[in-house]
């Protein structure tokens, strides 16, 4: 057993040897010093430190850069959509705003035409047309509520459009000078002066309506405008038709036939002035006609 003891400390001695030096040499490394006094452990727990210590810091912080760029990222397509939604709310707006100076631009053109006009004005919208007849009738937002009747005659600051048709309390039905079953009395010029009298009808076209009975034998260019006469008892003398934009010459024996561009711009049309307009009883216009017999005569 002695001897069996004594054979393992002599094995163990060159361990023991080994410990001991390598405490020793780390008990002189941990009290050893570099220039400005800093122990050499210290140099070196600190070198190992930064050497595990970059890459992490390398990571960490790209994560961290990628993870701010997604913020701003974001950030910046939240900013970018309250953008475009303001740019689409400044659109409507300004949008809005040029549709209120034109409608403006154009009830002023109809208060002065009720200005200088004989007649009341009633100024209506426009709010539907009949399909079927784009072209040929519109329903407005006034009825008899607002003094409309029958027949009254609607028109805009640039001429005649139409009469009315139908009335209900709240809206009403324009036909329009184009319509095919429309007629009314007109001349060529100046009322008094011109001899060139005639019916126009419409043509159920958006933009001409045509003049009948005119004389072959009168003198009709084209660019004359025409007006109303007054004497179909539904219109007042004086109003807008058009312009004559061609003439099919007639002779002594045929009449003209002349189509004419009306005034009004029936196809774009928002607001129309409905006139006041009552044509006098058709006793009075007898009693006003030259040879008419005189009240109490038999």
């Amino acid at each position: 057993m002695a001897e069996r003891s004594q054979q393992e400390v002599w094995r163990l001695t060159p361990w023991l040897v080994i410990v001991l030096l390598l405490g020793n040499f780390i008990l002189m490394a941990f009290d050893a010093r570099v220039e400005g006094g800093q122990r050499v452990i210290r140099v070196w727990t600190q070198t190992l430190a930064d050497f595990v210590q970059s890459p992490v810091t390398t990571v960490s912080s790209a994560f961290s850069n990628y993870v701010t760029s997604i913020t701003q990222l974001r950030s910046a397509q939240s900013e970018n959509d309250v953008l475009k939604q303001r740019v689409q709310e400044l659109e409507i707006e300004l949008k809005g705003n040029q549709d209120l100076t034109a409608e403006n631009e154009r009830l002023r053109g109809l208060l002065g035409l009720k200005e200088e006009g004989k007649y009341r004005v009633v100024t209506a919208r426009i709010i539907g047309r009949d399909p079927s007849v784009w072209f040929d009738s519109a329903i407005i937002d006034r009825g008899s509520g607002d003094g409309i009747k029958l027949n009254m005659p609607v028109v805009t600051d640039g001429g005649l459009v139409g009469r009315v048709t139908a009335v209900g309390p709240l809206t009403s039905q324009v036909d329009l000078i184009t319509r095919d079953k429309s007629g009314l009395g007109a001349v060529i010029g100046q009322i008094g002066v011109s001899q060139a009298l005639g019916v126009v009808s419409g043509t159920s076209k958006q933009n001409v309506v045509e003049m009948r009975y005119v004389a072959g034998s009168t003198e009709v260019q084209v660019g004359q405008e025409v007006y109303t006469t007054g004497q179909d008892g539904i219109y007042p003398a004086g109003l807008k038709v058009g312009e004559i934009v061609d003439v099919i010459s007639g002779s002594a024996t045929t009449p003209h036939q002349i189509f004419i561009r009306p005034s009004a711009r029936l196809g774009a049309m928002q607001e129309v002035g409905v006139l006041l307009y009552e044509p006098p009883p058709r006793e009075q216009f007898e009693q006003s006609l030259p040879n008419a017999a005189k009240p109490g005569r038999k």
